[in-house]
């Protein structure tokens, strides 16, 4: 299967990366990035569209989608895939899914979780929103990418899980690291909370997989000075893509609005170019 793949920046080079070492013809573009570990290097998205099997985008949000569809989508090969790995709005989606279709293309929305590790370590898990037997011709380069793969519903249900998953990791990793916060003031041992919480009701994957606090439980950000796994800026921008849908769903969601404003508040005042987890020392730091 011959793959163009649009998007090289943390997440899309591993995934492509690890296209090419199991075997496929990876061609790659990027508007900063240059190809490499193995991929052809296009000139153009377009370069790396034409005469494709699939075509796989990794994209900043819904404009950059739409930039690139306009100037990928007429140059396709009818019957093509057209596979959409990014967090965007799901009218973007929709509407590019839309575009695929009417120029004879399949289309899937398929974000990811597990971040910049997950990337590298092919250990992802797609969301994905698309016809069935579009996912049964995609779902090799799903394997090969990650751990997991679930078929979520129609065009733009990716993204209507990624957005709901990622609401729920942002409220929640606050709440971790104010109970870290509290239990410093309160004269509690950190590793002690963590053997505690993480063995009861408390359980998390913000608390057990991906502590903020440094020094404890599995290898994490926290453990290097919070460089980011996943951006502090990402999670503030799924949080307004979530924000964003729950209005036009007439959704009134009071914690995911308090996380998001949270989150906007951290990014605004020095959470930028640090983990989402980086909350904790910023509490610690406002008082």
């Amino acid at each position: 299967m011959k793959i163009g793949f649009i998007g090289l920046g943390q997440m899309g080079a591993p995934m492509a990366a690890n296209l090419v070492t199991a075997g496929f013809e990876v061609t790659g573009f990027d508007v900063v990035t240059a190809a490499s570990g193995g991929l052809r290097q296009a000139s153009s998205a377009k370069d790396a569209a034409q005469g494709m099997d699939c075509v796989i985008t990794m994209l900043p949000d819904g404009n950059a989608l739409q930039q690139v569809a306009n100037a990928i989508i007429p140059h396709m090969t009818k019957g093509a895939l057209l596979i959409d790995c990014s967090t965007v709005d799901v009218a973007a989606t929709r509407a590019t899914g839309d575009q695929a279709i009417a120029a004879g293309l399949g289309y899937i929305d398929a974000p990811v979780s597990g971040g910049i590790t997950g990337a590298i370590n092919a250990t992802l898990t797609f969301m994905i929103g698309g016809k069935g037997e579009d996912v049964s011709r995609a779902m090799t380069l799903f394997e090969t990418m990650g751990k997991k793969a679930v078929h979520c519903g129609d065009i733009g249900s990716g993204q209507s899980a990624k957005i709901c998953n990622n609401m729920i990791l942002g409220a929640t990793m606050i709440a971790t690291c104010e109970a870290f916060d509290l239990a410093d003031r309160l004269g509690l041992d950190r590793g002690k909370m963590f053997d505690v919480v993480s063995t009861s009701s408390g359980y998390s994957w913000s608390m057990n997989a991906y502590c903020p606090a440094p020094g404890i439980g599995p290898d994490s950000p926290a453990d290097h000075d919070y460089r980011p796994g996943f951006s502090a800026e990402l999670m503030l921008k799924d949080l307004s893509l979530a924000m964003a849908a729950a209005e036009n769903a007439g959704a009134n969601p009071k914690i995911g609005k308090t996380a998001k404003m949270i989150y906007d508040t951290f990014v605004q005042e020095n959470g930028k170019g640090k983990d989402f987890s980086a909350i904790l020392p910023w509490l610690k730091s406002s008082g």
